[in-house]
């Protein structure tokens, strides 16, 4: 039978007991990790359903459905037979996991790539409105690209022409692996490979591992894919070691790809050959939508989102743990969607139509909110925000909020608004670099215009209560470096939930304001979302 969280007497205010007890059902191991297509999914969405059924929602999915179908390409590599680079005939094998790591999104049986050049591409940029084009119309067709990680910017010193062409070190999204691995499909490359370093990335190499080989897309007619042949990433050790048995200093490449006058450098005689099999499905996963239904202008919708998928079973840790449960990222999400969802079931019925949204295979690349974007149940322009929450600190309250998007729209206004009757303050990302506006399920959304916020306890230290700044930075530290996408990150006794509580209010708060008013958020001027929000203001009047 399936874990059911044990709920205590209701209460008009989020219960961190609640909270505790669905992070504790959606996180048994009978879950197996929640990985999309597998026997934890079948389990998931079924108690998920069961769940809003419980609560009293009414199915959100397309005719009337709980569910909207995610179909995803899964594929993942065996052992390779042959993965190499080669200069002057000599061929020097790369060592999967140490040197580098690899996926593939092209549904083919074998990936192979042989004797390709290699071409360093600096941040591999072509971004015509900043004035910005790294690829000055080389031809990448048949060829290798690598990649720097993030944006011109991000390693910009002061005086350096530059410098805040990107935001400063305020990621955009040319700064994300995905646009990288897009943009070299789009040139035409076989294979994308980006040198990996944890400052920018944001994450260290352990991170980049978790995947284990493996990778999901949506699937697309063979005439649409847009994906190289194979991806991945260098570790900085061995992308250093390439460049220079190619006669090339990477440090000072990195400074020349922060010019515009940049051109892409061919690692001369260098050449990459991979033979790796792929084993390939397609499985059939599940987005979970719940609803209530807005008295007034139901046509009007409010969205709350989280997502359900974690990383499933994995080798075994040093504990000798393989389920990778993904209890703060994203079961307290869940949880808090759900524990919302009570709330607003128990009280007066809304203005407007209040949407709740469980995603899959965001930690795939955001596939089921692209899924969903792609093919919304509820128009774009009538949509009046996505409030998503993923990832929340356990370290106990916190005197501020940390913002993620600072600039972008006037959701932002709202929630400091709101923080400030709790006697907090808004702190924008300490470390907007690392892109966590990119890199969560509202992202899919804001791509079509709508206004988005995303809660989220990564984005920097948060000046807790109990040991300050330094307290909250520990807490960020210790969870990237050793729990995220591990088998550790599950339920802890040791989890302080006065903060997230505290946040789960804001994002309650906000959510009730917006469902009981006129009002329509917007993009503020400077936005890369802006014109796209503007160009359908007919359809809100």
């Amino acid at each position: 039978m399936l874990a059911q969280p044990a709920l205590a007497a209701p209460r008009d205010s989020i219960d961190p007991k609640h909270i505790e007890a669905t992070v504790k059902a959606i996180t048994a191991d009978e879950f197996e990790g929640r990985a999309p297509g597998t026997p934890g999914e079948e389990k998931t969405i079924a108690w998920l359903v069961a769940q809003f059924k419980a609560l009293g929602l009414e199915p959100g999915g397309p005719d009337g459905q709980w569910t909207q179908p995610v179909p995803l390409l899964h594929t993942r590599l065996g052992t390779p037979a042959k993965l190499e680079v080669a200069r002057g005939g000599a061929a020097q094998p790369l060592d999967t996991g140490k040197d580098i790591y690899l996926s593939t999104l092209q549904p083919r049986d074998r990936a192979v790539i042989a004797n390709a050049p290699m071409v360093f591409v600096g941040y591999g940029v072509k971004a015509p409105e900043r004035g910005w084009d790294d690829l000055k119309g080389v031809d990448l067709k048949g060829k290798v690209a690598v990649f720097l990680i993030n944006d011109p910017d991000f390693e910009a010193k002061e005086g350096e022409a530059v410098k805040d062409s990107f935001g400063g070190r305020t990621m955009t999204y040319y700064g994300r692996w995905t646009y990288k691995f897009e943009e070299a499909a789009r040139q035409g490359a076989i294979g994308a490979l980006i040198v990996h370093d944890t400052p920018g990335a944001g994450y260290g190499w352990n991170v980049v591992l978790s995947p284990g080989g493996e990778n999901y897309d949506m699937v697309r007619p063979a005439d649409k894919i847009t994906s190289v042949a194979l991806q991945g990433w260098l570790s900085g050790e061995a992308a250093t070691a390439l460049f220079k048995e190619a006669g090339l200093d990477l440090a000072a490449l990195r400074v020349q790809a922060r010019t515009r006058d940049f051109r892409p450098v061919p690692l001369s005689g260098v050449t990459f050959s991979a033979d790796i099999p792929v084993t390939r499905e397609v499985v059939q996963s599940r987005n979970v939508l719940g609803k209530i239904s807005g008295a007034k202008r139901p046509q009007e919708v409010v969205m709350l989102g989280a997502h359900w998928d974690a990383y499933g079973v994995g080798k075994p840790d040093a504990q000798g743990r393989t389920i990778r449960a993904g209890a703060n990222d994203d079961g307290i999400g869940v949880a808090a969607l759900l524990e919302m969802a009570r709330l607003f079931r128990a009280g007066p019925k809304p203005e407007r139509t209040i949407v709740f949204g469980m995603w899959s295979a965001e930690e795939r690349g955001l596939l089921g909110s692209e899924t969903y974007a792609a093919n919304p149940v509820y128009a774009h322009e009538k949509t009046v925000a996505n409030l998503t929450v993923d990832v929340l600190q356990t370290a106990g309250r916190a005197k501020d909020v940390i913002l993620i998007g600072k600039g972008q729209n006037t959701l932002e206004d709202d929630l400091a608004r709101f923080a400030a009757k709790q006697g907090r303050t808004i702190t924008p990302d300490a470390a907007p670099e690392r892109g966590l506006f990119y890199r969560a399920d509202h992202f899919p959304l804001a791509k079509r215009g709508v206004p988005v916020l995303l809660m989220m306890g990564l984005a920097g230290g948060a000046d807790l209560v109990e040991g300050g700044r330094a307290a909250g930075e520990k807490w960020v530290s210790d969870y990237t470096t050793n729990c995220y996408h591990q088998a550790c990150d599950a339920w802890s006794p040791d989890w302080n939930l006065d903060g997230a509580v505290m946040d789960m209010e804001l994002v309650r708060s906000m959510a009730s304001e917006l469902a009981n008013s006129n009002r329509w958020p917007e993009w503020k001027a400077g936005s890369e979302f802006k014109d796209i929000r503007d160009k359908s203001a007919a359809g809100r009047r």
